[in-house]
C-alpha cells in the first residue's frame, strides 16, 4: 500500500506540482492570496489592488464585456473602446451594402457625430464581485436529489441578486464555480448606446482569413473600435442623440515601448468556457464523438456557402458574418481533436485517474465518498453518448437548415392558436417575430440553403440510426428514397420561409393564417424535428448531463481535498479572469521553431492577389515599400504586426487587452495556435499560445493607413 501512495505522489509532483504558472485563469478577488507573489516574481509592477479593487478606480474599470460574447479595453476617457474587427463584425456588417461596403473599404468616423449606432450591442463592466457561497448553499442538504438541490439553489440566487442591486440600476447574476462547489455573484453596471468609430478594410482586418484563423504565424491586424455613450449622468441608457461619451473610472496607458522573447504579459477578460478537469471518460466523448461529428457537418455547410458568396457579392456581404462565425469553431474543433491526440490527454487522464483512486482506497472516509467515482463516470457517459450524437446532429444538421430555424421562430405563436389559446401577449410576440424576421432575411439566400438544406438531410439520415430519427422522415424516405435534393426543392418550391414578403404577410393576421404555417411543409419538418428534441433528446440529455455534472462536483471535491499541493483555478464561464505569462514563441513539431513576433514583411510576403484572404491594399503597400512606419517601427525598423505568448486563453478572451509588466496596453488577444487550441480542456505548456495584436500595427493603421490620428490624441500613449 505504501508503494501505491508513493506511485501517486509521484505522479503528483508530475501533474500538478510541475504545472507552469503560465496555465490558469485567476478570479481577480484572490490575487493577493494566490498570484500576486508569483506575478510580481516574473516581472509585474503592480499590485493586485491595482489590477482588482472595489475601494478604488483598478484596471477592472476598464475591462468590457463587449456584446456578451468578447472582451474589449477603455482606451480613453471619453470612452473609445478597443476590441477585435471579428467582435464588432457583425455591426460592421449590419452597417454594409453593395452600395457601401463598410467589410471591404473600412470605416472612419472623422467626428463624434458620424459615429454609427448598433442597436442591441451593449458594454458590461464590472462593479464588483462576492463569494455568496454560503449564501447560495446555505438550504442544501447532502440528501437532496440533484433536482431537489438545483431548486434551492435557482432559489437563494434569486434572493441573493435581487438584494444585491435593490435601488440601483446595476445587474447581477451568479455563476457556479468548481462545478457548483463554489458560488460568487458578480455586480454589473451595463451600457446599451455602443457606436462604432472605425475599423480597417477586411484586407487588414481580416488578413488571412480562414486559412490563417487558429494560426501562428498571424499577421491579421484584427481590431475595431467603438465608443460607449452614457446619459448625462454618466450613467447607462438607450440610445439617444442627447447622450455624451462615457466617462471611465480607469483608462489603460499604451505603450509602444514594444516586447522583447521572455517579458511578462497579462490578459484581463471574460473567457468563455474551459473544461479542464473533465475526467478521461469526458475527454473521449469529446475527442472521439462529438468534435469530429461537428467538425464533418460544419464543413460540409462551409463549403456549400464558400461556393456561392464567391459567385455573388450580394451573398458574400449576407453571409459574411455567419460564414466567420461557423468557420470559428469548425477549424477550432479540429485543432482541438489533432492537439489532444498529440499530448495523449486521454491516456494522461487514466494514468492520473488510476494513481489518484490508489490515493482513495488507502483511507476508508475517501473510499466511502470517493471510490465508485470512475465506475460511475464510465456508465453516465456509456448512457449519455446516444443522447449526445442526437443532440450535435439536431443542433448542426437540422437547425442548420436556415429555413427550418426561421420555421421555428413561430412554434409557440402557432401552438397557441392550435391549441385555443390565445396568450395575452400574442400581438407582443408576433411584433417580436417581425423585428426576428426582418433582421434574418437581410442576410438570407434561399438557392444556398435549398443546398444546404440538401445535404444536411442527408448527413442526419446517414448517421443517425432509423429508430432514432424524426418520425417525419419515415414519410420522407418512402417518397424520396434518400434524393434529398428532390426533396428540398419540393421544400423550397412550396414553402412561405423562404419568401420574407410571404412570412410579413403571413404574420399580418394571425388569426387566420396559423393554419397555412401550419401546413407548411418546411414547418412539417421543423415541428417533427423540434419535437422529437424536445420530447425525448433533451430531457433524456439533460438527465444524464445532470448526473455527469453531480459527479464532476464530487471528483473536483475530491482534488481539492486529497491533493493540497496545488492551486485550482476554477474553469472559465464567461466571468472576469486574468492570466498570465509570457512572450514566447514554440516547437510546433520536430524540427520546427515559430519566432515569437511577425511584422509587415511577413504580410507582404503571403500576398496573393488571386486569393481574396491575402489581398494587401494598395495603401499598405506604399507605406510598406516606404518603410514609412513612424514611431511604430521596433529597433531594427521593422513594423512589428503580431507577437505570441504562453497566457491561458480562451474564447471570449477575444479583445482581451493584453498587459506588460507596469499594467501598459502591449496588445489585443484575438486568437490562439492552432496546436493548441486543446487548451479549453488539457493544457499542454510547451503547445499552447495566444495570440497578440501588437499595438503598435494597431496605432500605425489608425495613424498612418486610415488619416485617423485624431484618434489618438484622445489616448495615453507612453513612448
Amino acid at each position: 500500500m505504501k508503494k501505491s501512495v508513493l506511485l501517486f505522489l509521484t505522479f503528483n509532483l508530475l501533474i500538478f506540482n510541475c504545472i507552469k504558472a503560465d496555465e490558469g485563469m485567476w478570479l481577480p478577488l484572490f490575487l493577493k492570496a494566490l498570484n500576486e507573489s508569483d506575478m510580481q516574481s516574473k516581472g509585474l509592477k503592480l499590485s493586485a489592488e491595482d489590477i482588482y479593487s472595489i475601494n478604488k478606480s483598478s484596471l477592472k474599470d476598464a475591462i468590457v464585456h463587449f456584446g456578451g460574447g468578447c472582451t474589449a479595453e477603455i482606451i480613453s476617457d471619453q470612452g473609445l473602446m478597443l476590441t477585435n474587427h471579428h467582435c464588432g463584425y457583425g455591426q460592421i456588417q449590419a452597417h454594409s451594402t453593395v452600395e457601401n461596403d463598410l467589410l471591404t473599404n473600412g470605416f472612419w468616423a472623422k467626428t463624434q457625430a458620424e459615429e454609427l449606432q448598433n442597436p442591441g450591442l451593449t458594454a458590461t463592466i464590472i462593479v464588483r464581485m462576492e463569494d455568496v457561497t454560503a449564501k447560495v448553499l446555505a438550504n442544501v442538504t447532502n440528501g437532496m436529489t440533484d433536482a431537489e438541490r438545483e431548486k434551492k439553489v435557482n432559489e437563494a440566487i434569486s434572493q441573493i441578486t435581487k438584494e444585491a442591486i435593490k435601488d440601483t440600476h446595476y445587474g447581477a447574476y451568479i455563476r457556479p464555480f468548481f462545478y457548483g462547489n463554489e458560488y460568487y455573484m458578480f455586480v454589473t453596471e451595463t451600457f446599451k448606446d455602443v457606436r462604432l468609430v472605425g475599423a480597417p478594410p477586411s484586407s487588414i482586418g481580416k488578413f488571412g482569413g480562414d486559412t490563417d484563423n487558429w494560426m501562428w504565424p498571424r499577421h491579421t491586424g484584427d481590431f475595431s473600435i467603438f465608443r460607449i455613450y452614457a446619459n448625462k449622468d454618466n450613467a447607462p441608457a438607450d440610445y439617444s442623440k442627447d447622450n455624451v461619451p462615457y466617462k471611465p473610472k480607469y483608462v489603460i496607458p499604451i505603450s509602444i515601448k514594444g516586447v522583447e522573447e521572455n517579458d511578462f504579459t497579462m490578459v484581463y477578460g471574460f473567457p468563455g468556457r474551459t473544461t479542464e478537469y473533465l475526467s478521461s471518460y469526458g475527454v473521449n466523448l469529446i475527442m472521439n464523438e462529438s468534435d469530429p461529428a461537428r467538425v464533418k457537418m460544419r464543413e460540409i455547410r462551409l463549403a456549400i456557402w464558400d461556393e456561392d458568396m464567391k459567385a455573388s457579392d450580394k451573398v458574400r456581404i449576407q453571409y459574411s458574418a455567419k460564414y466567420a462565425s461557423l468557420a470559428n469553431y469548425w477549424k477550432k474543433w479540429d485543432g482541438e481533436v489533432k492537439g489532444l491526440k498529440k499530448a495523449d490527454a486521454i491516456n494522461k487522464k487514466k494514468l492520473f485517474e488510476q494513481d489518484f483512486l490508489l490515493k482513495v482506497n488507502t483511507d476508508d472516509d475517501a473510499k466511502g465518498k470517493y471510490g465508485n467515482l470512475f465506475s460511475d463516470f464510465e456508465k453516465r457517459y456509456s448512457e449519455i453518448s446516444m443522447w449526445n450524437k442526437q443532440r450535435d446532429y439536431h443542433a448542426e444538421a437540422i437547425m442548420g437548415i436556415e429555413a427550418v430555424n426561421v420555421s421555428s421562430f413561430f412554434k409557440s405563436v402557432v401552438d397557441s392558436l392550435k391549441n385555443g389559446k390565445k396568450a395575452a401577449d400574442l400581438q407582443l410576440n408576433i411584433e417580436k417575430i417581425k423585428a426576428d424576421v426582418l433582421t434574418f432575411y437581410k442576410d438570407y439566400n434561399a438557392y444556398t440553403d435549398e443546398k444546404i438544406c440538401a445535404a444536411m438531410l442527408k448527413v442526419y439520415v446517414d448517421n443517425i440510426d432509423l429508430s432514432q430519427q424524426a418520425s417525419i422522415f419515415e414519410e420522407i424516405n418512402k417518397k424520396y428514397k434518400g434524393d434529398f435534393k428532390k426533396y428540398a426543392k419540393y421544400l423550397y418550391s412550396k414553402s412561405i420561409f423562404v419568401s420574407p414578403e410571404k412570412v410579413m404577410e403571413a404574420l399580418t393576421n394571425m388569426d387566420k393564417n396559423y393554419k397555412k404555417i401550419d401546413n407548411d411543409p418546411v414547418y412539417k419538418l421543423m415541428y417533427s424535428c423540434m419535437t422529437k428534441y424536445a420530447k425525448e433528446i433533451y430531457p433524456k440529455y439533460m438527465e444524464l448531463d445532470a448526473k455527469i455534472t453531480s459527479l464532476n462536483r464530487t471528483y473536483m471535491k475530491a482534488m481539492r481535498e486529497l491533493v493540497t499541493s496545488k492551486k485550482y483555478y476554477p474553469d472559465a464561464n464567461s466571468t472576469l479572469r486574468l492570466a498570465y505569462g509570457k512572450v514566447e514563441g514554440y516547437y510546433p513539431k520536430d524540427g520546427v521553431h515559430y519566432n515569437y513576433y511577425t511584422t509587415l514583411d511577413g504580410v507582404m510576403e503571403k500576398e496573393n492577389p488571386a486569393i481574396d484572404e491575402f489581398v494587401v491594399s494598395p495603401k499598405l503597400k506604399e507605406l510598406y515599400f516606404k518603410k514609412d512606419y513612424g514611431q511604430y517601427a521596433n529597433k531594427k525598423g521593422e513594423l512589428p504586426v503580431s507577437f505570441c505568448a504562453s497566457n491561458h486563453t480562451t474564447g471570449g478572451n477575444s479583445g482581451s487587452p493584453v498587459f506588460n509588466g507596469e499594467g501598459q496596453l502591449i496588445g489585443t488577444n484575438f486568437d490562439r495556435n492552432w496546436e493548441g487550441t486543446m487548451s479549453d480542456i488539457f493544457f499542454n505548456p510547451d503547445q499552447v499560445r495566444n495570440i497578440v495584436l501588437d499595438v503598435r500595427y494597431t496605432l500605425f493603421v489608425i495613424d498612418k493607413y486610415a488619416g485617423a490620428g485624431y484618434l489618438l490624441n484622445e489616448m495615453k500613449i507612453i513612448k
